[in-house]
């Protein structure tokens, strides 16, 4: 596979020509009468047209042939998709899941599409306010179909095998450690290479942004130069009546007919793009006297709500680190929140659960329902030698992490099969050591 070429930059008005066309883009103004090789004009808008300038989001296609050249969209079969977070009762309990079975494509091809299966999630499509957490588990590429959301972006976690994603505005190859934001109303087709499994966060209305840096400063976290953005690149292929392209609206799957690949945009400029980011560049902050920063120090990317500081999603990572707190208990403490917090893991082994949380499988805490780590976990964190030391090489967890409530699916909760019923257990072992005639007992430092 030919080595693929990226801009940088989270945000940046961008403008890019496949190179075979030079000169695609026309000169000092979007909506030629002719545009240049006879491409025609279309705008992609991710906001309203009178959203102020700083979150306006619109790209400008150059295209062989619009995308409104396709027959009339069908329902069709919806799968493991919904929206229905009223299928089963609400359970406060803690919740994990063992990690989900990728279909053997042996037995079944499964796609992207037909792999997607909805966990868990809350709020409305139609009031554009809430989001939801899928899992994808597949084992094929996607052969002349293609798809789209129109209920909201998708950050795409990878966990399992790499994606090559086609996209209206070029390919992005996308690897497990990385993430990549396919936004709101952008046609895209996946090719798998093995068996492939990866974590989606979807939210509805709202886009994905950097957060705010506050007495941090100017740089830290996730910096925008990491982030990259497809080069146009274009396919002028027919396909007479047998390219599919799927739409998602409204929480319902929907698909139509056209006879040419919708992969034909010749040139683009906007800022409303894909994008891709390798959490290996994050710049992680971190307590270096005592106690815990807040896990907010670890947000990639954040989906604001109305209320100031309050997130309808953030993503969140625990990458490799120094932990050198002095006097303090350093893996997570114990924790009742308001928010929900769903945890994954891509590879290694979570500090706060060294079993049964694995790569590919997940949790899923609550509002308020208390969780933190098991009672191995905390014995040994309680005794242990409080030297500068490694934290989590080779391993990286993320978080999903929502003020809003999240129901879980049915998919979730009885037909994955993969819910570990004895979760629960990991902390029945914890035990008093309460000494109510010594406030100071001994401690190993």
């Amino acid at each position: 596979m030919a080595e693929l070429k990226y801009i940088s930059g989270f945000g940046n008005e961008c403008a890019s020509e496949d190179p075979r066309c030079p000169g695609a883009l026309p000169e000092g103004q979007n909506n030629p009468q002719v545009c240049p090789y006879n491409l025609y004009a279309e705008q992609l808008s991710g906001s309203a047209f009178t959203c102020p300038r700083s979150t306006n989001k619109r790209s400008w296609l150059y295209r062989i042939l619009p995308s409104v050249s396709h027959k009339p969209f069908e329902s069709i079969d919806q799968g493991h998709v919904t929206h229905n977070w009223d299928e089963v009762d609400p359970d406060p309990n803690q919740l994990r899941w063992k990690p989900f079975e990728i279909p053997k494509a042996s037995q079944k091809k499964v796609d992207f599409v037909s792999g997607l299966h909805t966990l868990c999630g809350a709020g409305d499509i139609r009031s554009n306010n809430g989001l939801a957490i899928h899992m994808s588990l597949c084992n094929t590429s996607m052969k002349d179909r293609c798809f789209y959301n129109s209920d909201g972006d998708f950050l795409i976690v990878p966990q399992k095998g790499k994606l090559l994603i086609y996209t209206e505005f070029g390919k992005m190859l996308v690897q497990p450690n990385e993430i990549c934001v396919i936004q709101r109303g952008m046609r895209f087709s996946i090719d798998v290479f093995e068996e492939t499994r990866g974590y989606i966060l979807e939210v509805y209305g709202v886009h994905f942004e950097l957060p705010d840096l506050g007495p941090i400063g100017a740089n830290g976290l996730a910096n925008p130069r990491d982030f990259l953005i497809p080069v146009a690149w274009y396919e002028d292929r027919q396909v007479p009546g047998g390219y599919t392209v799927i739409n998602k609206y409204q929480g319902k799957l929907f698909a139509s007919k056209q006879d040419v690949s919708p992969f034909n945009v010749v040139a683009w400029h906007g800022n409303y793009t894909p994008y891709k980011y390798n959490l290996e560049n994050f710049m992680v902050i971190n307590a270096v006297a005592f106690d815990h920063a807040d896990p907010s120090i670890f947000t990639v990317l954040t989906a604001k709500s109305l209320r100031p500081g309050v997130a309808i999603a953030d993503f969140v990572i625990f990458p490799p680190r120094w932990g050198v707190a002095d006097k303090t208990f350093r893996p997570p403490y114990y924790h009742r929140n308001c928010m929900s917090e769903f945890m994954g893991l891509i590879k290694g082994h979570y500090e706060a659960k060294q079993g049964g949380f694995l790569p590919g499988g997940g949790s899923l805490h609550s509002a308020m329902t208390p969780h933190g780590p098991d009672a191995d976990c905390f014995e040994k964190a309680s005794k242990a030698k409080l030297v500068p030391e490694r934290i989590a090489d080779g391993t990286m967890a993320f978080m999903f992490e929502s003020s809003l409530s999240m129901a879980v699916t049915k998919w979730g909760l009885k037909t994955s099969h993969c819910l570990d019923e004895n979760y629960y257990k990991c902390w029945e072992p914890l035990k008093s050591h309460f000494t109510p005639n010594s406030r100071n007992p001994a401690g190993p430092n």
